[in-house]
């Protein structure tokens, strides 16, 4: 069942891009099978649109993305657009600007976001797998950036969060050597949290979300603007400090401790 004010089904703009919504988790879908999940113009056009939505809509508590079927969660840029949209200095401005309205989106979602991931996950696939606070991937998955392959320079924002998560030497094996990595040695470098049996991927990662869905909202997104702030280096530790204080005001901090006392599961509501 949906929240009746989420953005479902084909309202995202595109058939190739698919969300649902159920007990306050949003499940994001790349459905762009036949291409193995390539981000074609449309898909990266609605999202940040939809991304947006996704964090004004207070039935939605946490979000996974994730790719249709079982062989990518997104195999990279739609090469055969290249020529089109990505030759010209006219074509590559856009396809910037297309990339930064998608970055500042990103930004701008206070939710947990969890990356749920089977199979290839290349390219600008990696780079929105990125953007997760979690990523979760089958032991069938598989990692890299082709770039050097392709002639295409890698954007900063990307090889930024890459350089975050696996530090400066294996972010310049990833993208020197555009090889790809098995999930295994992907767990191994800290590029996902876990890695698990294909069958179980989707029973996982839902578990995780809807346990996440059940935790204070507020508390939450507080967690969330520290840890964001404690790897920049000039942080806006007052934005983080009233979040925090919001905490101790909100209904939700007298409910934790009633819930506590009762012995009884908390029902939060954000507020």
């Amino acid at each position: 069942m949906s929240s009746p004010s989420s953005p479902v089904g084909n309202e995202t703009g595109t058939g190739k891009l698919l969300v649902d919504v159920a007990d306050g988790v949003a499940v994001v879908t790349i459905n762009n099978p036949a291409k193995r999940n390539a981000l074609s113009s449309d898909i990266r056009g609605a999202l940040p649109g939809l991304v947006t939505a996704l964090q004004a809509d207070a039935g939605v508590r946490v979000v996974i993305i994730t790719g249709a079927g079982d062989k990518a969660f997104a195999s990279g840029a739609d090469i055969s657009e290249f020529a089109e949209r990505r030759t010209s200095p006219a074509a590559r401005t856009e396809y910037d600007r297309m990339a930064a309205a998608l970055s500042q989106a990103w930004d701008s979602l206070e939710k947990p976001l969890i990356a749920m991931i089977r199979g290839f996950c290349i390219g600008g696939g990696l780079f929105i797998a990125l953007q997760a606070d979690i990523r979760i991937a089958s032991d069938d998955s598989q990692f890299g950036i082709p770039a050097a392959r392709l002639g295409v320079g890698p954007g900063l924002p990307g090889v930024t969060a890459l350089l975050g998560l696996v530090g400066p030497a294996r972010t310049a094996e990833i993208l020197f050597s555009a090889r790809r990595y098995p999930a295994a040695e992907a767990l191994q470098m800290g590029l996902v949290n876990q890695v698990v049996p294909a069958a179980s991927l989707q029973d996982e990662t839902m578990s995780l979300a809807r346990a996440i869905a059940a935790n204070a909202p507020l508390t939450v997104a507080a967690a969330k603007a520290a840890i964001r702030a404690a790897s920049q280096p000039r942080p806006d530790l007052a934005r983080v400090e009233a979040m925090i204080e919001a905490c101790f005001r909100s209904d939700d901090y007298r409910e934790g401790q009633r819930a506590f006392a009762e012995k009884r599961p908390p029902a939060f509501t954000g507020r």
